[in-house]
């Protein structure tokens, strides 16, 4: 395992402070705020701790209420909503300041047979044959204000070996182009085969690159770049079957609109063998700087 995954999973371990209070700390991020997907994943291993072992996570949904702040530790809340026969509901509000910065809810479930079936998997080059973040970003240093960029990208990335399949919006931006981008991801190492972890490792890395579709559409660089501003408002992920966070998976985005200073990205998550994993769906807000 790397240092840089160990850290997060260090990360992902929340202090409990009484029977449903826990409190996270943060790391550092491209921007100077705390990362979504850390919030979000944090906030689900909070409640997920307060949920029977035999009860997995099959949906989420959140907002984003305010940034937040990563010199200061978060406390997350869970309420217990329902505990049904087959359903476990919660609701977790994380607090910085005093001030609510995000707010989740999440459902879990007992395994059940069922009816089955999936959308194809959408083809793509094998991850291996594609370059690593830190072969791909140097590549780019020039489009980049801020020297540093590359170093704070691959280090704020150090713990998911994440490949693009086309080139990124930083890398190719000043002409719109179809509105859809892949990247394979895994994580820096194995993981012990508990079914949260592997589920809040993919509802971290899910905010990493959902909105990139929004940017190809208009020929933008993104935050990196500065030529648009912008923040997650609300994310929702429905984790359809079992998978692992160690192993490959094909994370297929698209922006199927952009209005109002907001964009839309909609996402299929997929192992390698071709089942479908996870939906993912998040707007954010992606404005252009005056």
């Amino acid at each position: 395992m790397s240092s840089a995954l160990d850290a997060l999973l260090d990360l992902l371990d929340l202090e409990r402070i009484e029977q449903d209070i826990f409190r996270g700390r943060s790391r550092s991020a491209v921007v100077p705020r705390v990362f979504g997907g850390q919030v979000a994943a944090q906030a689900l291993v909070a409640a997920g701790r307060t949920v029977p072992e035999d009860r997995t996570a099959h949906s989420l949904h959140a907002y984003f209420l305010r940034m937040g702040d990563p010199g200061a530790p978060i406390v997350y809340t869970v309420d217990r909503i329902r505990d049904g026969r087959s359903f476990t509901t919660r609701r977790v509000v994380a607090v910085q300041h005093g001030q609510p910065i995000f707010h989740l809810s999440a459902s879990f479930q007992t395994y059940e047979e069922g009816l089955e079936h999936q959308a194809a998997m959408p083809s793509a080059p094998t991850p291996e044959t594609l370059p690593t973040a830190a072969e791909m970003l140097p590549r780019y240093a020039d489009r980049f204000a801020d020297p540093r960029m590359v170093d704070r990208m691959l280090e704020s990335r150090a713990a998911v070996d994440l490949r693009y399949v086309d080139t990124p919006p930083f890398g190719d931006f000043g002409q719109p182009r179809e509105p859809r981008s892949q990247v394979w991801f895994r994580t820096n190492g194995k993981l012990a085969d508990d079914p949260l972890l592997h589920v809040c490792l993919a509802t971290y890395v899910s905010d990493m690159t959902l909105l990139d579709s929004v940017l190809l559409a208009h020929g933008r660089g993104g935050w990196a770049v500065g030529d648009v501003v912008g923040a997650s408002l609300d994310h929702a992920m429905w984790f359809h079957r079992p998978f692992r966070a160690d192993e490959w998976l094909l994370y297929d985005q698209e922006s199927p609109s952009a209005s109002g200073g907001r964009g839309l990205g909609q996402a299929r998550i997929y192992t390698q063998d071709g089942r479908l994993a996870i939906t993912v769906i998040q707007e954010g807000v992606v404005r252009v700087p005056r």
